[in-house]
């Protein structure tokens, strides 16, 4: 059975466009992937963006209930690469800070890190609170990586679509994973 395969979270903070291009990026780099959406970033999706559901479970290798704990992606017998919460809702990175597996973005990610294999969630808020700040030291203690979506203005991005596609490589790049998308240092032309 393929190891080259990709838990994936999408919740509801702002950014429903990062989830969907890491899906198409993961698509193009032949990495299966298993997807989960929170009820929330289907709200956030319809706000920000012309998607249907049907066009994200498209992109996906395997798409799971928000609600489904019974999921592959719920046990630690499920061989991944890793897990990518894109983007992470401060609630999110609450429940994976404190050990809840409330809904399965959660409980995925809580056996990512009980089975050591990386998770990076893209936490998605500003400014952050105290409570915030502690829940992304806790899940960097347990061994996740916190990656915000935070621009790279060096590589002088000209459209939106570049900021995402920056980001998204820079993200694929802590698995090993090259999508050819990054602008890296010192290695294009200013």
């Amino acid at each position: 059975m393929s190891t080259r395969r990709m838990a994936v979270g999408i919740s509801g903070a702002s950014g429903f466009a990062y989830g969907v291009r890491l899906l198409e990026l993961l698509r193009a780099l032949d990495i299966e992937t298993h997807v989960t959406i929170s009820r929330s970033a289907l709200l956030t999706m319809s706000h920000e963006t012309d998607f249907k559901l049907a066009d994200v479970s498209a992109l996906a290798s395997v798409m799971y209930r928000c609600d489904d704990m019974a999921a592959a992606i719920s046990s630690g017998s499920f061989r991944a690469l890793g897990m990518i919460v894109a983007p992470c809702s401060m609630k999110t990175l609450a429940e994976i800070a404190s050990g809840l597996s409330s809904s399965l973005i959660s409980r995925a990610a809580d056996v990512t890190l009980k089975e050591r294999r990386p998770l990076v969630l893209l936490a998605r808020e500003t400014p952050y609170t105290l409570a915030h700040l502690r829940n992304m030291i806790a899940v960097t203690e347990m061994g996740g990586i916190i990656a915000p979506p935070v621009p790279a203005f060096y590589a002088r991005p000209a459209t939106l679509n570049e900021m995402i596609d920056h980001t998204l490589g820079r993200v694929l790049d802590l698995f090993g994973l090259d999508c050819k998308t990054v602008k890296r240092w010192k290695e294009h032309a200013v």
